[in-house]
């Protein structure tokens, strides 16, 4: 034991790398990097985090709750580059925890942002494809392009995720069928692909000119979002059946935007002779980050990873079935289940109260709030 010794510290940084570099799995390297203080400088979790989510590579910096100044603002009196190479493998250790864990399958759609066109807005707006069910209010629920001549046009669905650090494994999408036109025809799309990033209104800058250089050339991207992340094609079968695809390999969504790209026109409308698309229900499946996680994105395609050990990271359901924190990924998801329920009720309300002034005449909605409980509205008819 008297000759033992460190082999990486007699073989110097670069030669350690190369050696090192050369294993399968870093994750063993991570958990022995625990036992010697001088190995913490190959960074072993940082790169078993970006083995398993290559999206990762643009997290430049790190910081935690306590210590929210980054290392590149911070003088070296107080947060020297030794403190933050230790936090920074700290925080990856941790987030290698999370990653690895085994992944749910939730539905991650927050909202719905935009859709490329909108044939009739709202009534066949994307914000429909949130609903799962083909007839809302006894009419077709879908969401439907414009029309085009050329069935090369592609079109986009933009939705927001419930976090802003999501691990997506698949996507699933219904196509719209068409039972009021002759032939009953499925307005699906030839292919689709999928888009993970973030937009462009929530990049923080930096003071340096080099970055704000960089910043401008990113700005040229399209639609107004970066993307971390672009799926392989996928081809889409012309059925009206809910179709899922799944990525090659679970991606991390850093920023929280998801866009569906719809590539391809393979139905033509017999009345006016255009090319549309039209889709019903689309839904998402992954697991969102717990809230000690959070990422600020900057314009140069680059992300500052912020880890808050204070943040409420409970998302398991309580003990009633019910998320018991409504900030938590989970209770996101809840409350936006409860604002489209909601909606949909005024919808059926509201198509009720025209179709009885149509009948009747004048008809009032009176809302009773000490009287009305899940979304029940009383009606009364006012004679002229």
């Amino acid at each position: 034991m008297g000759d033992s010794g460190d082999f990486l510290e007699l073989l110097g940084y670069d030669m350690s790398i190369d050696v090192l570099r050369r294993l399968d799995d870093p994750a063993d390297l991570a958990r022995v990097s625990s036992l010697s203080r001088s190995w913490h400088q190959f960074g072993f979790y940082k790169k078993l985090c970006i083995r398993m989510f290559p999206e990762l590579k643009c997290c430049s910096c790190v910081v935690e709750q306590d210590n929210l100044t980054r290392p590149s603002e911070v003088g070296p009196s107080n947060f020297n580059e030794q403190d933050a190479t230790a936090m920074e493998d700290r925080v990856f250790a941790l987030l290698a925890r999370e990653l690895k864990s085994t992944i749910r399958k939730d539905n991650c759609i927050l909202a719905a942002i935009c859709a490329s066109s909108t044939d009739n807005d709202p009534d066949e707006s994307i914000v429909n494809t949130l609903d799962s069910s083909d007839i809302v209010d006894q009419r077709p629920s879908y969401w439907s392009s414009k029309g085009a001549s050329n069935p090369e046009v592609p079109e986009t669905l933009t939705y927001r995720l419930c976090s802003k650090l999501c691990i997506i494994e698949e996507v699933n999408i219904q196509p719209f069928k068409a039972l009021f036109q002759d032939g009953h025809p499925i307005y699906s799309a030839e292919a689709v692909r999928f888009r993970l990033g973030f937009s462009k209104k929530t990049v923080y800058s930096l003071s340096h000119s080099e970055e704000e250089v960089v910043a401008a050339e990113r700005f040229d991207d399209d639609d107004g979002y970066i993307w971390t992340y672009v799926s392989p094609r996928f081809p889409m079968v012309q059925e009206n059946c809910l179709q899922t695809f799944t990525l090659p390999r679970p991606a991390l969504c850093i920023g929280g935007i998801l866009q569906i790209e719809l590539l391809g026109r393979v139905q033509k409308q017999e009345m006016d002779g255009l090319y549309y698309i039209c889709m019903c229900y689309v839904q998402v499946k992954g697991q969102p980050l717990p809230p000690v996680f959070d990422v600020e994105m900057s314009a140069a395609k680059t992300c500052l990873l912020k880890y808050c050990p204070q943040a409420d990271c409970s998302s398991s359901p309580t003990a009633s079935g019910e998320d018991a924190n409504p900030t938590s990924s989970g209770g996101w998801l809840a409350l936006a289940d409860r604002i489209r329920q909601s909606r949909q009720v005024g919808a059926r309300v509201w198509s009720r109260v025209r179709f009885l002034n149509a009948l009747l005449g004048n008809v009032a909605v009176v809302h009773n709030e000490d009287e009305v409980e899940e979304g029940e509205v009383h009606i009364e008819h006012r004679m002229n």
